[in-house]
């Protein structure tokens, strides 16, 4: 039986339990952190995730709830060596183990590789997609091959200008001193 989640205030352990799915594309202009990272004026561009839950050793006494995670899109990014605007592909494929509380989070962090996250009846499951995608945002974004040249010298006339000999400041200063 398909039943709606709303990712936005997701219960997360009944997404498990029944081992829902949300599959989606929104557009880039709703996730406002990813935005401010683009230069472009215009966000027609989607960003596609889809979500699913399981419910891991359903008869223990405390079953795993995991979530997988998958999303993509094209980022409208600045190439820092050209400073013209570049398209950067952006993907995530991730797994989120949830644990009771805040505690259990803390103890388990250090002796496990999993990605693990407090169990929540209102789980914003969009805000942790936005996080994931801009984890994923390249500090200093490029082309592989800039479309211009890029220009790898800079010439600054006064500084070939300036004389080549500049007074001593401390002449500058005895001629100051009162007496002489």
């Amino acid at each position: 039986m398909a039943k709606d989640f709303d990712p936005h205030r997701l219960d997360v352990r009944r997404f498990a339990e029944e081992g829902g799915e949300i599959d989606t594309s929104e557009h880039l202009r709703s996730f406002g952190r990813l935005v401010a990272e683009t230069q472009e004026a215009e966000h027609a561009r989607n960003v596609r995730w889809r979500a699913r839950g399981e419910l891991l050793n359903p008869q223990r006494h405390q079953p795993e709830v995991w979530v997988h995670l998958e999303a993509d899109t094209v980022m409208p990014l600045v190439c820092q060596r050209c400073l013209h605007p570049v398209d950067v592909p952006l993907e995530v494929r991730r797994s989120f183990r949830f644990v009771p509380d805040e505690a259990t989070a803390a103890a388990q962090d250090d002796e496990t590789e999993e990605d693990l996250l407090v169990l929540s009846r209102s789980f914003d499951l969009v805000e942790l997609v936005e996080d994931e995608l801009l984890m994923e945002v390249p500090v200093a974004p490029r082309h592989d091959v800039c479309p211009e040249p890029v220009k790898m010298s800079a010439a600054d006339a006064d500084f070939d200008a300036a004389p080549a000999e500049k007074e001593n400041p401390f002449a500058i200063l005895g001629r100051l001193k009162p007496g002489k």
